[in-house]
């Protein structure tokens, strides 16, 4: 099948196709002789994975690590252990966005929201209020991640 029929099949961009090509995700696809991608049922299955992968939020590197794990027919120990720590990686930014949406929530009952200048909002933004809550970490990787995603679609 072609690019847009693997595309269509896998539910991920023709564009990210070429991209988890580029960046050794997904083998480099077969040509036709007119030089034409051509993609075999085996790499739309390995497209379905990675887009499920994504859609749980793995950073690309586990990505590839759960690829490796899923196609080399690996003991189970190592993909539940890369699970739970994506999983504690997850409690973290949770509880990193909960503590913003409980200042920020906070910050809104406190403003007046009428005629008057004085917004608790708009000074703790600028910086005379109290400290804002850490915003949630996302390592490099995971920031990398997402931009390529971003840029890539």
């Amino acid at each position: 099948m072609n690019i847009g029929q693997a595309a269509k099949a896998s539910g991920v961009s023709a564009k990210m196709i070429r991209y988890y090509e580029s960046i050794g995700l997904v083998p480099r696809a077969g040509r036709t002789a007119a030089g034409y991608r051509v993609y075999t049922d085996a790499d739309v299955n390995t497209l379905r994975f990675i887009h499920r992968a994504r859609e749980f939020g793995f950073p690309m590197d586990r990505i590839r690590l759960l690829v490796r794990l899923w196609q080399g027919r690996q003991p189970s120990r190592e993909v539940k252990r890369v699970a739970l720590e994506h999983v504690a990686e997850l409690d973290e930014r949770i509880a990193g966005l909960t503590a913003m949406h409980d200042a920020l929530e906070e910050l809104a009952d406190a403003c007046h929201g009428d005629h008057r200048p004085e917004c608790p909002i708009l000074r703790d933004l600028d910086g005379s209020g109290r400290p804002a809550p850490p915003a949630p970490a996302l390592s490099g990787k995971r920031r990398d991640a997402n931009h390529a995603s971003r840029t890539a679609q």
